[in-house]
């Protein structure tokens, strides 16, 4: 595999039947492991420690990002086209200088929390989601959801500027596939 963007011999781990666009930026693949069967879209940014299970879909423009924060992602989950995903961020309440371009040493201030995504995950098209947050199975967001840190039901459709919960996702045909031992 060919990419200019970063050499996958240096990921810490990379699956077997992997597909990662020619145009994916990974910023420090040595932080980064991708599981089986996964597929990571053109023009996607990697700038973190990221853990992503096995048979996951990366979209294109996909920006996970958060410095010395890490994001895991479980298996079969998929995260939509122009999401943003951020293990760190500014506080916006005080200054800081949190920001890459600042000499470590001058540095101070942000927020820098873990992001965990269970299994069975959908997030929509342009949403984003903010340090902290835990997901649970199943969780799905609707296009264009903010999703703070918050305790979530799993199996549960979200959508929108404050995460409204929708309802119950059905899960029969997964459960099904489950208990055959297909998945």
């Amino acid at each position: 595999m060919e990419n200019i963007y970063f050499n996958p011999a240096d990921l810490k781990h990379l699956g077997e039947n992997v597909i990662i666009g020619k145009t994916v930026r990974i910023r420090h693949p040595e932080r980064v492991s991708i599981g089986d069967n996964c597929i990571i879209d053109d023009f996607a940014y990697i700038s973190t420690g990221l853990e992503l299970g096995k048979c996951c879909h990366i979209s294109s423009n996909v920006t996970i990002s958060g410095g010395e924060g890490n994001v895991k992602i479980g298996d079969y989950s998929t995260i939509s086209a122009n999401c943003s995903i951020h293990a760190g961020s500014s506080d916006y309440r005080i200054v800081s200088l949190d920001l890459p371009s600042v000499p470590e040493e001058l540095r101070f201030g942000g927020i820098t929390e873990d992001i965990i995504v269970g299994n069975f995950v959908t997030i929509g098209a342009h949403s984003t989601m903010l340090p902290g947050v835990k997901l649970p199975d199943g969780f799905a967001a609707g296009a264009y959801t903010l999703i703070k840190k918050r305790k979530y039901k799993p199996w549960t459709l979200y959508a929108g500027y404050h995460a409204v919960q929708l309802g119950k996702r059905d899960n029969t045909k997964l459960l099904q596939l489950m208990e055959e031992g297909k998945l």
